[in-house]
């Protein structure tokens, strides 16, 4: 596994995890934050062919 990939996975790994703390704070806005970060890294990641689980 390149670097990148590596790098997309953990990201997208912290994002959930960041995401779910949000939700169970029920942080309206840092929900919408982190699901459109998390988008945003699943966009990426399969524009460059990273398979996420």
């Amino acid at each position: 596994m390149d670097a990148f990939t590596a790098g997309i996975l953990q990201r997208i790994r912290t994002t959930e995890s960041d995401l779910h703390r949000a939700r169970e704070s029920g942080d309206d806005f840092l929900v919408d934050v982190e699901q459109s970060e998390l988008e945003d890294l699943r966009r990426l990641a399969a524009e460059h062919g990273v398979q996420v689980a």
